[in-house]
């Protein structure tokens, strides 16, 4: 299938890395001029020789706090200096920050919706005067316990619980400029944060050993993998999913019991 992806311009935040760094590696296969960020510019560069090397186009980075608003407008401005326009904006900038409510401190919760909602903020305010002008799609990542908080995952179950009141906010708000707006909500996939909880747990194991342990309760049977999540977030800023807006799509193997 053609994704219809070819000479679009992307901006993705927290793209050094995990299914940030995924999806930018996806969409340069499309064809997609990307643009990436993060805080470490040693990263960026990395990522982009290994991007280079993998498709054989070219990729730029900038870097970017999202809790900066200058830095988010930088990077905006970097994608149409370089690109002449923007299409796609990735809001993936996040962490995984969850504890018993009553360990979280205020400035905890300050900092998990600066990162997190106010960073997405922030980059919808840089991109939005570019997209409306021809029309575009956003995709911001969530987590599925924004939709199903377990115990113990505040203060992030809530700021992705914004996430998605946002998405759909947004995606009726933006309808009229032809710009389409969803979320993912991400579950149990191979990332740095998991393969520590690998080698601490069961280093004895492989990692398709471990991805497999019944303990995950997975319907599918497994821990996803980076490249299934990039998969569904290009397909959802592509002209394939042209008449799709306003819905948050789990990628977890089936694990959570909402829709």
């Amino acid at each position: 299938m053609d994704l219809g992806l070819q000479g679009k311009v992307a901006v993705i935040t927290g793209s050094s890395k995990g299914i940030g760094k995924e999806t930018a590696t996806v969409l340069a296969e499309e064809g997609v001029n990307v643009v990436i960020a993060s805080r470490h510019e040693d990263e960026l560069i990395e990522v982009v020789k290994e991007i280079k090397e993998k498709t054989g186009k070219d990729v730029t980075y900038q870097v970017c706090d999202v809790t900066k608003e200058t830095d988010c407008k930088a990077f905006v401005q970097k994608a149409i200096d370089t690109y002449g326009k923007l299409d796609i904006l990735i809001n993936n900038a996040g962490s995984a920050f969850a504890k018993n409510f009553e360990e979280v401190s205020l400035n905890d919760w300050q900092d998990d919706l600066d990162l997190k909602l106010f960073g997405a903020l922030h980059m919808l305010h840089a991109a939005l005067p570019e997209l409306k002008k021809n029309g575009g799609a956003i995709v911001n990542l969530t987590a599925v316990a924004g939709k199903n908080p377990p115990a113990n995952t505040t203060p992030t179950s809530v700021t992705r619980a914004a996430g998605l009141a946002l998405t759909k906010t947004l995606s009726k708000d933006l309808a009229q400029y032809n710009i389409r707006v969803n979320a993912v909500c991400i579950g149990l996939i191979r990332s740095g944060q998991i393969e520590k909880r690998w080698q601490e747990e069961a280093p004895e194991l492989t990692w398709e050993e471990y991805a497999r342990d019944p303990k995950f309760d997975i319907p599918l049977g497994r821990i996803g993998d980076t490249r299934e999540a990039a998969n569904v977030i290009s397909f959802l800023v592509s002209e394939a999913a042209s008449y799709v807006t306003g819905v948050a799509v789990n990628i977890d193997g089936g694990k959570s019991s909402s829709l």
